[in-house]
């Protein structure tokens, strides 16, 4: 096993195949490491109205590193999952966004693909203290063993200035009305990453978005894989131009073993590819 500072985030240039370049990417950090079921999938679903045609994960992105996983075990369990917010539901963005119809394909095909909307599941109160959590109650299948995938988009926010990887998992909890937890973001955060552990980070940043929903959009052409969330969410922080020492949620995932601000990046080099946006 590699040591912190030496496990690398891959920065790859899109060549108009998903598979392709996630491939590419997953060979520069060493492919997926140990699998086990369940899989755990978390794309960014943040809205139902997505305004800008970027703001919520591609689907076809989802596709592909499911696709990936049965390549290398075709018998993994592989679960979908989101939770419902102000601004969505997750069933409902489940069938407008494909997954729906994509896992009755795969079940039918044999295969152990399903979504879960989180804040329907059965919750399980586990024995936690951070930063701002004491004995949470998450979903069931969060506290048990599992391998977690956050697929995120790139983009900047108001709130957290930044909402990559490790903001993702913000919608794993099950409350709808999420504003609760607004003053405590960072915190948060920071919370949930060391609960979950994602084992593998991917930003798709073909197209970069200021703010959570636009209406600013900016072409980058890349995606970002990693193992760490913090070091893959800290070289999107820099191919926006901002500094990763502004976001409070990445300074306090250093203190947590979940990646380094300043990583090893292998493929393209960040300053090839960045765009300036506006500090949130």
């Amino acid at each position: 096993m590699r040591k912190p500072d030496l496990v690398p985030v891959a920065l790859v240039r899109y060549k108009q195949n998903i598979r392709r370049t996630l491939e590419g990417g997953l060979n520069l950090i060493d492919g997926f490491g140990i699998l086990k079921s369940p899989v755990l999938i978390k794309p960014n679903l943040c809205t139902i109205k997505d305004g800008t045609g970027y703001s919520v994960t591609d689907t076809e992105v989802v596709k592909a590193v499911i696709d990936l996983l049965l390549t290398k075990d075709s018998k993994l369990s592989i679960k979908i999952i989101e939770s419902d917010s102000q601004s969505k539901d997750a069933q409902e963005c489940f069938e407008k966004y494909g997954y729906t119809e994509f896992c009755e394909t795969k079940q039918e095909a044999g295969f152990d693909v399903s979504t879960i909307d989180l804040s329907r599941a059965p919750l399980t109160k586990i024995s936690f203290v951070g930063e701002y959590f004491n004995g949470p109650e998450l979903p069931d299948i969060l506290t048990k063993p599992h391998y977690f995938v956050s697929i995120a988009v790139a983009k900047s926010h108001g709130l957290s200035h930044i909402t990559g990887v490790l903001k993702n998992l913000f919608g794993v909890l099950p409350r709808k009305d999420k504003s609760f937890y607004h003053s405590k973001i960072h915190e948060i955060i920071t919370d949930l990453a060391c609960i979950l552990k994602p084992e593998l980070n991917i930003v798709d940043a073909r197209v970069g978005v200021e703010d959570w929903n636009g209406p600013t959009t900016h072409k980058i052409g890349a995606f970002i894989l990693g193992k760490q969330p913090l070091s893959v969410d800290s070289v999107m922080t820099k191919l926006f131009e901002l500094n990763s020492k502004d976001v409070d949620h990445l300074v306090k995932s250093t203190e947590y073993d979940l990646g380094l601000l300043e990583p090893i990046v292998l493929g393209e080099k960040i300053e090839d590819m960045s765009t300036k946006f506006s500090p949130p």
